[in-house]
């Protein structure tokens, strides 16, 4: 089965021709060619491809170019806006793109206002199920307001980005990284849901290959099953914590995985979700 990163963030240095919106703690660039090049380093098949809205907000061009340049190793997932009152009409165009495999919401509690009935939020939730896309959402620091959002549409699949547990941008991770896991294992009971194990690495407080992952992995995985648990590196947002090896190679050597549950876990979960794998373009 092939290995599939379920969250990466690809991007052109930024240049006048496509400013950043902000400028985080990442490489100066990691383009398409880059990211695959850093995937064949290490076995990786295939990514889920997502526009970088710290970088690039709403725009996902960067992404439609990579995917074009790459079409069988990036799906692409675009950041929608409920502040659009077309926020339909984007959707449905997106279904028509090439590689395109979902949309993303942001609901973290720095999101002023974005209640779990926004009205924004219903269009998106509704026409993403009209049109067979699940729904990424980022609800770290804010798991009360995803859970309501993810009971208030039963209909919508929600792919819950980074185990919903909030995760550092820099070392070393906070004295209790797993504080909201058993919110997490609450999560579970939704039937809309499937989660992804990405970043998982950089909630670690011992060197590499980060060890103390495991045990509350481990609770995650009994509570979610492997079929809805989507392995990812959300590399580069994790660039400052791990490389892109050191977030692969502990998932693919540990011996707290079977190869069934390996498989599973860092590929065959995230092709289902996603309907999607390397190599049909």
């Amino acid at each position: 089965m092939p290995i599939i990163d379920s969250q990466v963030h690809a991007y052109e240095a930024n240049t006048p021709t496509r400013p950043w919106h902000s400028v985080p703690n990442w490489p100066p660039h990691v383009t398409g060619d880059e990211m695959v090049a850093a995937m064949d380093r290490v076995g990786v098949d295939g990514a889920i491809f997502i526009s970088a809205f710290s970088l690039y907000q709403y725009d996902a061009s960067y992404a439609l170019e990579v995917q074009r340049r790459h079409p069988g190793r990036f799906a692409i997932i675009k950041p929608v806006n409920p502040a659009d009152p077309a926020v339909g009409e984007v959707i449905a165009e997106w279904k028509k793109q090439p590689g395109a495999v979902a949309v993303r919401i942001m609901m973290t509690a720095r999101e002023a206002g974005l209640r779990p009935d926004d009205p924004g939020l219903d269009r998106i939730a509704r026409e993403a199920a009209r049109h067979g896309f699940p729904v990424n959402v980022l609800f770290w620091g804010n798991i009360e307001a995803g859970t309501t959002l993810i009971d208030r549409h039963p209909n919508t699949r929600f792919i819950i980005d980074h185990m919903a547990i909030l995760q550092p941008r820099t070392p070393p991770a906070p004295p209790e990284p797993w504080a909201d896991l058993p919110k997490v294992l609450a999560l579970a009971k939704r039937p809309n849901a499937l989660i992804k194990v990405s970043g998982a690495c950089t909630l670690s407080r011992q060197p590499y290959p980060f060890p103390d992952i495991w045990d509350p992995l481990a609770r995650l995985f009994d509570a979610w099953g492997f079929e809805r648990c989507l392995w990812g590196t959300d590399w580069t947002r994790a660039f400052a914590v791990v490389n892109y090896e050191q977030a692969v190679e502990p998932f693919l050597r540990t011996d707290r995985l079977n190869e069934r549950e390996r498989a599973m876990l860092m590929g065959g979960a995230c092709a289902k979700a996603y309907g999607w794998s390397p190599g049909k373009g």
